[in-house]
C-alpha cells in the first residue's frame, strides 16, 4: 500500500523548470506549457509530480490538501549571493531604497531618529542617488540636516560608499584611511568608499540578539517574494550562529549557504570547515573575496577611464557643491581592494584547502585578474569556483571562464541603471554600458549562471523582469533562461542541483506559487506577485494570511 502525502498542491500550472536536454520531454527552452497539475510532499520530499486526478490518490485522512487555482507553481527561488543581514537593517533602520531625493533621505532618516531617540546611531540604507535630478551622494551637509549631536550614517545601495554627518566622521576620524576618504577645498564631504567603509560597519555591528532581530525581519522579506534559499556573505557577523541556533530549534523557514569573507580563512580552516558540511538547512559555502570596488563609487577596476571621472561625485559639471582639487579615493580606472597578487596567493591557499572560492570582480580588468588567478586551480569543474558580478566581462574572458568551469554568480537588476541615460550610461558611455552584465552571451558560451539580488533590492522576479528585459540583445534572456539562472542557477552553484533547483521526484519541496504566468507578463514581470512560498514543504508565506 502507497503511504499517504503529507500534503498536495493541487489545481495548479506546475513548471518543474528541468533543462530539456536532460528530461528529454519534448518542451523547447522557451515553452510555457506547464509540465504539470500537482505535486505530493511527504517528510518535506516530493514523492509525486502530475495530473490532479492522478496525485489525489495520494491523499490520506491527515493529508492537507492545498488548491493552487489555476496558479503558476515554480521551484523556490535560490538568491545566490545576497545580504541578509542587511536587508534586516532596511527593515528595521531607515529605508532609503526608493527615496528620490537628497531631501527625502533626509525626511526618513529624521523620522528614524525621532522613532528611537535612545539610539546613539541614526542608520539609513540603500540610498542610489543615480536617478535623482540633482544626482549627487549624500554629503555631511545633507546629513547634519538630521542630527548635530548623534551620528548619522547612510550607506548607498552598493555598499561600497557610505555617507557620515559631522559628528559620525568625527567619531571615526583616526580609523578612516584617508585616501578613502573624499574631500573638497581639503575638508571631508561626508562620503567614504571602500576601506573606510568598514570603519562604519564595524562601529555599528549588532549583537547577538538585534542580528537576530536584523534576521527574523529579512528572512520574512525574503520568503514573501517566494525566495527558499540564500547564499549570504558573512563578515564579522553573529548571523552564522543566529541560522545554527534557528535550524536546530526547527525555526528556520529558509535554506542557507554561509559564504565567509576571506578574513575568517583562518577560524574556518581551524575549525576544521569545508565546503558543502553543514545540514539540511545551513551549510558552509565558499571564501568569498574581492578585487575591486563598484561602478556606483568609480571604484571598479576597468581598462579604460570612467567616462564622468572629472566629476567624480555624480553631480553635473560645475557643480559647485565640489572643488576642482577634490580628492578621490578612486583614480579614474577604479581601483583594487584585493591587490592582484594577494588574489593569487589566497586563491592557492583556498583552492589547496578544498574550499570553493567566490571572487567579487567588477570592472574588465579586475575580472582579467579574477579569471587568471582561478585558470591554475588543481580541479575547476569540481571546485565551481565563482565570479561575482562579472558585469564588464569580455569576449575572451567570458570563454575562458566556460574553459575553466567557473561559475557567473550574477545579478540582473543591475540592469536597473543600464538604459540610455542611466548610471552605466554615465559612469562607461553608450559603448560600455551595452556590454555591461551580458546574461546571454555568458549562457551561449557554457558558463554556469546563478542568479542573486546583492539586496539591490532582494526580489527575485524583479531580476527575472530585468533579465527578460534588458536593453541589448547579449544581456536579455527568454523568461525560462531567467527563471532557471534563479532556481537551478542557483542550487548549481551551491552544488545542491540534486535536492534544489528544479522540481522532481527526490528532491525537497520547496515552492514558489505566483498569482500570474511570467510568460504572459513577460513585459512586466515584476508586478507579479507571490501567493505561496513553501519550504521542504512547509508553507512558510501565504499571502491569504495577510
Amino acid at each position: 500500500m502507497t503511504e499517504a502525502a503529507d500534503r498536495l498542491f493541487v489545481g495548479g500550472e506546475v513548471y518543474t523548470l528541468a533543462d530539456p536536454d536532460e528530461t528529454n520531454d519534448g518542451h523547447s527552452d522557451d515553452d510555457s506549457a506547464p509540465d504539470a497539475e500537482a505535486i505530493a510532499v511527504r517528510d518535506g520530499e516530493i514523492v509525486g509530480i502530475g495530473k490532479t486526478n492522478d496525485i489525489e490518490f495520494l491523499a490520506g485522512v491527515e493529508t492537507e490538501v492545498i488548491d493552487c487555482d489555476g496558479e503558476v507553481v515554480l521551484p523556490g527561488f535560490v538568491d545566490a549571493h545576497t545580504h541578509v543581514e542587511t536587508l534586516g537593517r532596511y527593515e528595521v533602520h531607515a529605508d532609503l531604497a526608493d527615496a528620490g531625493s537628497a531631501g527625502e533621505c533626509v525626511d526618513r532618516l529624521e523620522a528614524q531618529a525621532d522613532a528611537e531617540p535612545d539610539r546613539e546611531w541614526i542608520l539609513g540604507f540603500g540610498y542610489d542617488e543615480s536617478d535623482w535630478d540633482d544626482a549627487h551622494h549624500l554629503t555631511r551637509t545633507d546629513l547634519d540636516r538630521v542630527s548635530d549631536d548623534r551620528p548619522v550614517v547612510a550607506v548607498r545601495v552598493d555598499m561600497h560608499t557610505a555617507s557620515l554627518n559631522s559628528v559620525a566622521l568625527e567619531r571615526l576620524r583616526e580609523d578612516l584611511p584617508e585616501e578613502d576618504v573624499e574631500t573638497a577645498g581639503g575638508e571631508p564631504t561626508g562620503v567614504v568608499v571602500e576601506r573606510a567603509t568598514d570603519a562604519v560597519w564595524d562601529v555599528v555591528e549588532p549583537d547577538l540578539e538585534e542580528t537576530r532581530e536584523l534576521l527574523d525581519a529579512a528572512i520574512e522579506y525574503a520568503t514573501a517574494r517566494g525566495v527558499t534559499g540564500v547564499h549570504d556573505m558573512v563578515r564579522d557577523s553573529h548571523a552564522p550562529r543566529v541560522y545554527r541556533d534557528l535550524a536546530a530549534d526547527g525555526d528556520l523557514p529558509i535554506r542557507v549557504r554561509l559564504n565567509y569573507w576571506s578574513d575568517h580563512l583562518e577560524s574556518v580552516l581551524e575549525t576544521g570547515l569545508v565546503t558543502n558540511a553543514g545540514s539540511e538547512f545551513v551549510r558552509v559555502g565558499a571564501i568569498k573575496t574581492f578585487t575591486d570596488g563598484s561602478i556606483g563609487a568609480r571604484t571598479a577596476k576597468v581598462s579604460e577611464p570612467y567616462a564622468d571621472a572629472a566629476d567624480r561625485d555624480g553631480t553635473e559639471d560645475g557643480d559647485e557643491s565640489r572643488d576642482a582639487d577634490t580628492e578621490t579615493a578612486a583614480a579614474d580606472r577604479g581601483q583594487w581592494v584585493v591587490e592582484p597578487e594577494e588574489l593569487r596567493s589566497l586563491v592557492d591557499r583556498v583552492d589547496d584547502a578544498g574550499l570553493q572560492l567566490s571572487i567579487h570582480a567588477i570592472g574588465d580588468e579586475a575580472i582579467e585578474e579574477a579569471v587568471h588567478a582561478l585558470e591554475s586551480t588543481a580541479d575547476p569543474e569540481g571546485a565551481r569556483h565563482r565570479i561575482e558580478h562579472a558585469e564588464l566581462a569580455t569576449d575572451d574572458q567570458i570563454e575562458r571562464m566556460a574553459a575553466a568551469g567557473l561559475v557567473a554568480s550574477m545579478q540582473p537588476n543591475f540592469h536597473r541603471w543600464a538604459d540610455e541615460g542611466g548610471l552605466y550610461d554615465r559612469r562607461l558611455g553608450a559603448e560600455r554600458r551595452t556590454r555591461s552584465n551580458r546574461l546571454r552571451d555568458v549562457l551561449e558560451t557554457g558558463v554556469p549562471l546563478a542568479f542573486g539580488s546583492d539586496c539591490m533590492p532582494l526580489d527575485p522576479l524583479l531580476g527575472v523582469h530585468h533579465a527578460v528585459t534588458a536593453p541589448v540583445e547579449g544581456q536579455r534572456l527568454t523568461v525560462t533562461e531567467a527563471l532557471r539562472s534563479y532556481t537551478a542557477g542557483g542550487a548549481y552553484a551551491g552544488f545542491d542541483e540534486d535536492r534544489l533547483g528544479t522540481l522532481a521526484v527526490g528532491k525537497r519541496a520547496d515552492l514558489v506559487v505566483l498569482e500570474e504566468s511570467p510568460w504572459e507578463r513577460s513585459n512586466r514581470i515584476d508586478e507579479i506577485d507571490v501567493a505561496m512560498t513553501v519550504v521542504n514543504g512547509d508553507v512558510v508565506f501565504d499571502s491569504c494570511d495577510g
